[in-house]
């Protein structure tokens, strides 16, 4: 007989490694390439010591000369909070009964919230690799009654709930949830719990998320801030990476251009390239103009993808439309307390009523941060034209009544 023992024991010994794997390496093909690590974290702190230039202790002359000076490596200490994650799924104690005599059924309502866990999570952890740790996903331009316009709208999708921030902070009425999103005219539609008012240049957060992501490439890319992990960058020019404005078409020069500098400057060695989908599309009709063979490599995680001299280039629906990354993975770690685990309380039960609902949930976490070791190595060209910026508009109808 199926009883609340027997799904969290089939969460904990059958789910749980299947979704932590999934998540490690299926959820995105950067984190795939990203290592994981527990070492330098430091109760709730990834404290690490990051190298710079050259060990000074060198030289040369006569026999009879004062031998060199030495000169130790440099180094300075990254210092972030480890960030809190977590998915949720919710059963109901109707759905637990009605398949307590029927194994088959017990197993599919467990898989599919498994699946639907992992599918929000996959698509949370990809955007959070692109953020900048604040949480934002988009800025309102114009709104029509529930229809809301925005500047982009690849972080936004169905089911999704979010704060509504104004320059006066949040707004009453958050979060809403998204229940349409027209990708083509970048609009989306909502519902909310209660009024709320939205308007031009408000801006859009993952529900109770503002400020508390992990610090993915728009971190490091950030030439707004004066810091990067308590590291001041004027104090330290070496921290800033390589950007470049192309405003041209994208062209294997172009990318070689940024990837010889930062072999002459940074000895980085770039071995993974992301961009969007539309300059990856530019990319290859370049190649095709000049009747080039397309190689097609396998990453880890099964993800196929062409290349440049060797270098997988990746599309991802989260890298803006007109830009480009180029990057040494070797660089980067995510820093972790633990892989995911579900959340217990003191008795070691994962699966709890939820108060005054008959409904039980169950809560994965993870404590995590992404640190860079060297920023400088990386580099992002943006202002890249396509010849094509949206192939679908011309010849796809898009539903955009409210749902």
């Amino acid at each position: 007989m199926v009883t609340l023992q027997t799904a969290e024991s089939a969460l904990k010994n059958v789910y749980l490694g299947v979704v932590a794997n999934q998540l490690n390496v299926n959820a995105n093909p950067l984190l795939a390439k990203i290592k994981k690590s527990s070492k330098d974290v430091w109760g709730k702190e990834v404290r690490k010591l990051a190298p710079f230039g050259i060990n000074g202790g060198i030289g040369a002359g006569s026999e009879t000369d004062a031998l060199p000076i030495s000169s130790g490596n440099g180094y300075v200490q990254f210092v972030a909070d480890l960030k809190n994650l977590y998915g949720k799924i919710e059963i109901s104690d109707k759905a637990v009964r009605a398949s307590a005599n029927n194994v088959g059924a017990f197993v599919n309502l467990l898989s599919d919230e498994m699946e639907g866990l992992v599918k929000a999570s996959s698509f949370n952890l990809g955007r959070m690799l692109y953020g900048d740790g604040s949480g934002k996903l988009a800025v309102v331009t114009s709104v029509a009654s529930k229809v809301v316009s925005c500047d982009k709208v690849n972080n936004l999708i169905e089911g999704m709930l979010v704060d509504v921030y104004s320059s006066a902070g949040k707004k009453n009425g958050s979060p809403i949830k998204i229940v349409y999103v027209d990708r083509v005219n970048k609009t989306f539609t909502y519902t909310a719990g209660s009024e709320i008012t939205i308007a031009k240049d408000d801006v859009l957060y993952v529900q109770g998320s503002k400020d508390f992501e992990i610090s993915g490439l728009g971190k490091i890319f950030d030439d707004s801030a004066s810091t990067i992990y308590g590291v001041s960058k004027s104090e330290y020019p070496w921290l800033k990476p390589y950007q470049s404005t192309a405003e041209t078409e994208i062209s294997d020069i172009l990318i070689q251009q940024a990837i010889d500098f930062l072999d002459m400057n940074t000895d980085s060695q770039i071995n993974f390239i992301t961009c969007s989908s539309a300059v990856r599309r530019a990319y290859q009709e370049y190649l095709g103009a000049y009747r080039r063979n397309i190689d097609i490599t396998e990453l880890e995680g099964g993800f196929k993808t062409i290349t440049h001299n060797g270098i997988p280039v990746v599309a991802d629906r989260f890298v803006d439309e007109d830009t480009m990354y180029l990057l040494n993975t070797n660089d980067f770690t995510l820093h972790e307390l633990c892989d995911w685990q579900w959340l217990e309380g003191e008795d070691g039960r994962i699966l709890k009523q939820n108060q005054g609902f008959p409904t039980y949930s169950a809560t994965l976490v993870k404590y995590a941060e992404l640190i860079c070791d060297k920023p400088c190595g990386q580099a992002k060209i943006s202002g890249i034209k396509s010849t094509v910026t949206n192939p679908f508009k011309s010849n796809v109808t898009v539903n955009s009544a409210e749902a």
